[in-house]
């Protein structure tokens, strides 16, 4: 389902836009991202590019909220260096995404028709790795889960 953009996005928007501008420099960190918590914090990171395939930075953005104890991401963008603007996560933020937070909004689009949508929506029909962690869960025996 797709929604129109609200205040709070332009918000995420413009601090993932702030660290891409001040924070990322040269081939390493081309990308920053921003992500509001329910309670309407918000966090920020940046990627860490590698030749072996280094981590983008909404995976990123995952470990950092985690270590500031915001563990349910509400709202995520990612923001190119050199003002390229919103771009969409790719195929491998996409799945982690889902699999960490299920009921997350995305914000795609080009500037003039920026939006928010589901994560399901960027990854219809896909393979939802947390049912598998549940099922393993309801199925441990007593005191290992």
């Amino acid at each position: 389902m797709t929604t129109q953009i609200s205040h709070v996005d332009h918000e995420l928007i413009q601090a993932a836009a702030h660290v891409a501008a001040t924070r990322c420099r040269g081939d390493n960190h081309t990308m920053a991202a921003a992500g509001r918590t329910r309670d309407g914090r918000i966090v920020t990171a940046v990627n860490a590019y590698h030749f072996t395939g280094g981590p983008c930075a909404e995976l990123v953005l995952i470990g950092t909220a985690a270590a500031q104890g915001a563990y349910d991401l509400d709202t995520i963008v990612a923001v190119g260096d050199r003002d390229r603007g919103v771009v969409p996560p790719c195929g491998r933020c996409r799945q982690v995404l889902l699999d960490y937070f299920p009921a997350l909004k995305v914000i795609v689009g080009a500037s003039d028709r920026l939006r928010t949508v589901s994560i399901t929506d960027l990854l219809p029909e896909s393979y939802v790795w947390a049912d598998h962690q549940l099922d393993a869960e309801e199925n441990a025996p007593l005191g290992t889960s």
